[in-house]
């Protein structure tokens, strides 16, 4: 295998054309070879306009190249295990966009899957490469704020149109799996730790169907984490960290804009002026850049994924415990 890892892509979704592509065409470790979609004329003019070598009118004709290394899907949520399943029957390894399945059940039988072909799986939270999310893990294990009791988060955006397929709900769609799937990946790797039970409030769409506001507070160990998603909300994005002896927010948590720094701001005093802030600014690079590169690394040196499959049916759990503490009215706890 070359130093690079030729990567094929599953599809000419917005995400992966817009944000994901040409970012990963940047990075040190791989090589975007090949793009697939059901429309040729569609994988052609991706593959021209991103200047991508290779196009094919299907999957199937993809993943049969024997060129290519790796896989990105960034294809519905519903799609997500049948093709990470094809992907790696055809020896490939596979970068799934999150969430990477629809159920708790469906995600576990990646794990024979995986296990049977011997390739990587990994789900593409690409806040775990980030520099400002590593910074936090380091502030947070050398005891900056104390130890860690509560975490605050919220992430909406607006989006009404029926057509959209975030707004399908037999395709997966809906603000939880969306976006709410961040905050709770978050409050899981700040805490190192799985909660024990959640409780939730849903409101839902009345003609979509789709969780339109979310709210839920996880119970952990070692504190609690309440948040807030909408996708029928004004664009917003943030999160907090408190302990007993200071706070640590990120300013853009999620969508870290590739074109300029991004800011994490750690409070120790207290002051509610805002006069005891310290900023660390980090300098201007792409999330997509180096999600690439770091699970490109992780195949091409044979380590650990970023994300693993396991991780991401811990945090499926989380979810289907949400869903089910709404219908319930009760505390429900994850179940794996």
């Amino acid at each position: 295998m070359s130093t690079k890892l030729r990567w094929g892509v599953l599809s000419t979704a917005a995400i992966g054309l817009k944000k994901v592509l040409p970012a990963m065409q940047q990075g040190q470790y791989t090589s975007v070879a090949a793009i697939a979609s059901r429309d040729l004329a569609r994988a052609q003019a991706a593959a021209t306009a991103l200047g991508i070598p290779t196009a094919y009118g299907s999957y199937e004709e993809l993943l049969a190249d024997p060129n290519i290394d790796a896989i990105y899907i960034p294809l519905p949520n519903h799609l997500h295990v049948p093709w990470t399943i094809k992907a790696a029957e055809a020896g490939k390894h596979v970068l799934c966009e999150k969430p990477l399945s629809l159920t708790v059940a469906e995600a576990q039988t990646l794990l024979a899957v995986r296990s049977r072909t011997g390739v990587k799986i990994g789900e593409a939270f690409m806040i775990r490469s980030y520099p400002q999310w590593l910074r936090l893990r380091e502030l947070l294990d050398e005891g900056r704020i104390g130890e860690l009791r509560s975490i605050a988060g919220f992430f909406s955006y607006f989006n009404s149109d029926p057509s959209n397929i975030r707004n399908q709900v037999e395709c997966g769609g809906g603000a939880l799996m969306d976006i709410g799937c961040y905050l709770i990946h978050a409050s899981r790797y700040a805490f190192s730790q799985e909660p024990t039970r959640v409780v939730a409030s849903i409101d839902r769409d009345p003609q979509m169907h789709i969780d339109r506001l979310t709210s839920a507070i996880l119970d952990f160990p070692g504190g609690q984490s309440i948040f807030t998603c909408s996708t029928q909300l004004i664009p917003y994005q943030r999160i907090h960290f408190l302990g007993a002896r200071g706070r640590i927010e990120l300013e853009i948590p999620f969508n870290a804009p590739p074109d300029r720094p991004t800011r994490l701001f750690i409070d120790s005093s207290g002051d509610l002026s805002g006069d005891g802030i310290a900023t660390e600014t980090f300098p201007t690079c792409d999330q997509y850049t180096l999600q690439g590169d770091a699970f490109s690394k992780a195949v091409l040196e044979d380590t650990d994924v970023p994300v693993s499959v396991e991780d991401a049916i811990n945090n499926m759990a989380v979810i289907e415990a949400i869903f089910n503490s709404a219908n319930s009215g009760q505390w429900e706890s994850p179940r794996r």
